[in-house]
């Protein structure tokens, strides 16, 4: 290879790495800029964490055979709050159409992927600070870890790397719908029955033997068990695999779904 081969092939792979950088820079500084954006974000699992707790604690624990409620629900909350974070990657993308922003996008000699990967980045960073915020209410609530800190903290990995995965999935309904509000409400109908109708808060032998299957098989469920085993003990490697195996085929169907659509957008 030549030196002006190397220098070409450098720019390729280099140029849309850093241009998706430069726009999550942008976004952070959007997040910093607008604090409540970020406040507002952390109530509603915080919400959660003491509804669930302390309200419905008592019956759903009686069908754990003896492990606290409080450490079966904190591994679902975390995953709970990697997708309902990954609906600002909606919101953000729809926002932004709705504004012209993209089109000034458009115009920069910038990678088509780097408005869409540098708002994914953006909302994996912010994930990382809800994460903490969500531990640490668990801990105050009586959460505890009955492995070791080396697989809490990769079970903490796998939920960023899941959040990270379902924000593709809510960036192609942003950009599909064009417009924020939108956005919200068309977010919604895939949020709940992924996040309800999992295992995240209750075990999934309670729910009905035909919601069951669907309950089983579907990506919160997968996450939800791979992160509670690491947390809690038990066999891990299995779990964690296939977890991992639905990061990697969403991102490898709604990646390129997103660059289509935002290529068709602006």
């Amino acid at each position: 290879m030549t030196t002006a081969s190397a220098e070409t092939f450098g720019r390729r792979l280099l140029g849309p790495a850093r241009d998706g950088l430069a726009v999550t820079g942008r976004n952070l500084i959007g997040l910093r800029r607008v604090p409540r954006l970020l406040i507002f974000s952390t109530i509603q699992p915080l919400v959660f964490v003491l509804m669930f707790r302390y309200v419905f604690g008592g019956v759903v624990g009686a069908a754990l055979g003896g492990l606290p409620y409080v450490d079966y629900l904190m591994p679902g909350v975390f995953v709970q709050v990697a997708v309902f974070g990954a609906m600002n990657t909606a919101i953000g993308l729809a926002t932004d159409l709705q504004t012209g922003l993209m089109e000034r996008f458009r115009s920069l000699p910038m990678a088509r992927s780097a408005v869409l990967s540098g708002r994914t980045t953006a909302d994996l960073i912010r994930n990382v600070f809800v994460v903490a915020l969500m531990t640490a209410v668990g801990f105050a609530v009586g959460f505890r870890i009955h492995t070791d800190l080396g697989a809490f903290l990769c079970g903490v990995l796998l939920v960023l790397a899941f959040g990270f995965a379902m924000s593709w999935v809510f960036a192609a309904v942003g950009l599909a719908v064009k417009d924020p509000e939108t956005a919200m409400a068309a977010s919604f109908p895939v949020l709940a029955p992924l996040v309800f109708a999992s295992s995240a808060f209750v075990p999934v032998a309670t729910m009905p033997g035909w919601l069951q299957v669907f309950a089983e098989h579907q990506p919160v469920t997968v996450s939800a068990n791979a992160v509670r085993a690491l947390v809690l003990g038990g066999p891990t490697a299995s779990q964690v695999w296939q977890a991992l195996a639905w990061d990697i085929g969403i991102i490898a169907v709604f990646a390129p779904l997103g660059v289509w659509l935002y290529r068709r957008a602006v």
